[in-house]
């Protein structure tokens, strides 16, 4: 009897022992498994951003939803219109092909709007409506708004005159001519093929290069491919605006360096022909021009890294013809130029 006891309670024993070494081989691999499944969702989320944007959008969209957003403001209307979402909600509709904008279209949704119906509920059935809203608000956010702009009255004191309109500039100054066409994506090949990110204005070496937008100098110096250049980083980190190209000697206005803050208008450089040289300071462009681009980031991996966002600028260069920076001659020493009125918005001092 002692044996028969002793060998089920090894038995016993035995059972006992494998249970434990099976819950721990369980509980093992649902650890790893819930902990790869965490990684891999962290993951997901750190690369959950856009990664693509075609801005196909044209100029005659861009002309009358911003007339109907300014017009709406300026005017005090019961609805007052959004640009950027009617441009999303037309992208949405044509699935970011602006070749097949009506006017009937854009009239259309302005009609239910003014009905009392929200973009909410006109898009509730378009998948990407948030998509190409999360896009172009990226894009155009700071273009359209309140700002002050100086004036003077009567005596000659001066004050300032609160505005709802455009309010970021041409790159080029006012009373300076240039010249472009829709150059981006074109083939170049010093140092290494590859395409053209962004538009060439053709102008007259000094001629004042603007601030389109208010923002903060992030890179300045000398790049071999866009010779003198200046780099500013809107405030809130999604747009980075690069003009290349800048003059031989005197490539910057007075007082530039990285982290300042300039506001959209002022003058930030002048046009000329450097870069395509490791040496520094040297004409290798053949035309002069300024090449102005623009990139989107989304998150800052894609600033230097992977999932670059440069948009093609043409139709927003002819729309921001719209509004040129008047500027003067303030320092006949260095020959160098400043604008001529001061602009106050909130976005500078926030």
């Amino acid at each position: 009897m002692f044996i028969k006891s002793v060998k089920l309670n090894q038995k016993y024993i035995n059972f006992i022992v494998y249970c434990f070494i099976i819950i721990c081989f369980i509980t093992f691999i649902s650890v790893n498994y819930f902990s790869i499944a965490s990684e891999n969702e962290k993951e997901e989320n750190e690369n959950d951003y856009i990664k693509w944007v075609d801005c196909a959008v044209t100029y005659e969209v861009l002309d009358k939803t911003s007339k109907l957003d300014i017009s709406s403001h300026n005017n005090n209307e019961d609805i007052k219109y959004n640009w950027i979402e009617l441009i999303s909600y037309l992208s949405s509709k044509y699935y970011g092909n602006f070749k097949k904008f009506k006017s009937s279209d854009l009239d259309n949704v302005v009609s239910k709007l003014k009905n009392g119906e929200t973009m909410e509920d006109i898009t509730k059935d378009m998948p990407y409506y948030s998509y190409y809203y999360e896009c172009y608000n990226s894009i155009f956010s700071q273009y359209i708004g309140e700002y002050s702009i100086e004036k003077k009255d009567s005596s000659g004191e001066v004050g300032y005159e609160k505005k709802y309109g455009i309010k970021a500039f041409l790159p080029i100054a006012s009373g300076y001519n240039f010249s472009h066409y829709d150059d981006f994506g074109n083939s170049r090949s010093y140092g290494y093929k590859r395409t053209h990110l962004g538009n060439d204005l053709m102008g007259s070496i000094g001629t004042p290069v603007i601030a389109v937008e208010s923002g903060t100098i992030e890179a300045l110096g000398w790049n071999q491919y866009g010779g003198w250049r200046i780099g500013i980083r809107s405030f809130d980190n999604k747009r980075y605006y690069y003009y290349a190209h800048l003059r031989k000697d005197h490539p910057y206005a007075e007082d530039m360096y990285v982290g300042k803050v300039v506001t959209a208008g002022d003058v930030i450089g002048y046009l000329g022909m450097t870069g395509y040289s490791n040496k520094e300071n040297v004409n290798n462009i053949n035309v002069p021009h300024l090449h102005f681009g623009i990139q989107l980031i989304f998150d800052e991996v894609q600033k230097d890294g992977i999932n670059q966002i440069w948009i093609d600028v043409y139709n927003i260069i002819e729309f921001l013809k719209k509004n040129k920076s008047q500027v003067y001659l303030s320092n006949k020493e260095t020959y160098d130029y400043s604008r001529k009125y001061t602009i106050l918005e909130s976005s500078v001092y926030e």
